[in-house]
C-alpha cells in the first residue's frame, strides 16, 4: 500500500514534518505513531461485546439475563461465573481485594 502524498492536505504534511524535526524521527515514524494512536482510539470507543468478539475470534461470549441459557458444555467453558449464597456489593468486595483486606 502506498500513500499518495499529493492528496494529503499540505498543512498536515507541514505539521508532520515539524513534529519529525522536533522529535528527531522520520516523517514515516510520525505517521505510523499517529495512525496507531488513531486505531487505538477507535478501538477504545467500540462497545465491550464487540471488542470481546473481535479479540477472541468468537470464542468468548458475553452473557446477560437475556442470553444466559447455558448448555452443560458451555458451563464448562465459563470463567469467573458463580452463584452467591446471599447478595453482596461486588464493588466493595473488589475494593477490599485491592486493599488486601479479608473478604
Amino acid at each position: 500500500m502506498s500513500i499518495a502524498v499529493d492528496k494529503i492536505n499540505p498543512n498536515l504534511l507541514k505539521i508532520i514534518s515539524e513534529i519529525a524535526k522536533k522529535e528527531n524521527i522520520t516523517e514515516t515514524k510520525v505517521l505510523e505513531d499517529i495512525i496507531k494512536k488513531g486505531i487505538e482510539h477507535i478501538e477504545n470507543k467500540q462497545p465491550i461485546d464487540e471488542k470481546i468478539e473481535r479479540l477472541s475470534n468468537g470464542k468468548i461470549k458475553m452473557l446477560n439475563k437475556s442470553t444466559y441459557n447455558p448448555k452443560k458444555e458451555d458451563l464448562d467453558k465459563m470463567v469467573g461465573v458463580f452463584e452467591a449464597k446471599k447478595p453482596f456489593d461486588s464493588v466493595e468486595e473488589i475494593k477490599k481485594m485491592e486493599k488486601v483486606e479479608n473478604i
